[in-house]
């Protein structure tokens, strides 16, 4: 990775929280969207619950020339995502991108409708959801004052798609619906707030989550999940959903707002 010449989001200041990255192979989204918002010019803040995780992506945007620090928050306990949003105001006096990109399925205990537990529904609840809200309800008045930000969520293509278990759709579904909520009532401010979802990706939590799930070789999974994308017949990887965060963060999406961009392969075109 190099610094761009001419950075897209040059003295942006962005929070990205989900920054680490599950085990395994390759690179997740959080990650990628830290790299590439710091390629093009922007100080970002990793956040994660997995602080080594989040200093680990920080190191690799430093060793790249850019401005990354590392900070401990837990999606699930709102004060902790207060000091985050804070702590990133007040080392660089404003935040133009908040990037939630945090989500849990089967590592959560979700499972299909007659499986699935109270305590699963209400963790992965608070996960996916809550804590994408919680974000909001700290950065948003700082967008306000500026009069200007951005807000970027990552939903899935299970929102949209048959998908067996039953709160991860549920709650990705719902945040397509927040985050259009959250545009037509901050588009006044000059707050503009998109959702992308992703569809079949080649992620440590994607695949290697899933292998270890079920006790069966990586490569297999991955291959089962290649020959379900309409494209090539190839997995997306975490860089095509950071270069979409990217565009939906510079000012080339600047009259874009309430948006689910998808970045599928062609997955939706297949359902129905």
């Amino acid at each position: 990775m190099a610094l761009s010449p001419n950075p897209r989001l040059r003295d942006k200041v962005a929070v990205v929280i989900g920054a680490g990255q599950s085990p395994g192979e390759g690179i997740g989204n959080g990650r990628a969207t830290v790299l590439r918002f710091v390629q093009e010019g922007a100080r970002v803040m990793a956040v994660d619950r997995d602080l080594a995780s989040a200093q680990e992506t920080a190191q690799r945007a430093e060793r790249e020339g850019g401005e990354c620090i590392a900070f401990e928050a837990d999606v699930t306990r709102d004060a902790t995502l207060g000091a985050a949003i804070a702590a990133a105001h007040q080392r660089w006096g404003r935040i133009d991108i908040l990037h939630y990109n945090v989500g849990v399925s089967i590592a959560g205990g979700d499972a299909p409708l007659l499986e699935i537990t109270e305590e699963a529904f209400d963790r992965i609840s608070a996960i996916n959801l809550r804590g994408a809200i919680m974000a909001c309800k700290h950065v948003v008045p700082i967008m306000r004052a500026q009069r200007s930000g951005t807000i970027l969520m990552i939903s899935s293509l299970a929102a949209l798609e048959k998908y067996p278990f039953v709160t991860y759709k549920a709650t990705k579904a719902a945040m397509i619906a927040f985050t259009q909520q959250v545009a037509i009532q901050n588009a006044e401010y000059g707050i503009r707030a998109n959702v992308i979802l992703p569809g079949l990706m080649d992620t440590p939590m994607a695949v290697d989550t899933r292998a270890r799930a079920s006790g069966r070789p990586r490569a297999q999974i991955a291959a089962e999940r290649d020959r379900r994308v309409p494209l090539r017949g190839k997995m997306g990887s975490a860089w095509d959903v950071a270069n979409a965060a990217l565009y939906l963060a510079s000012e080339e999406a600047g009259f874009v707002t309430g948006v689910a961009l998808l970045v599928d392969g062609g997955g939706a075109l297949n359902i129905g």
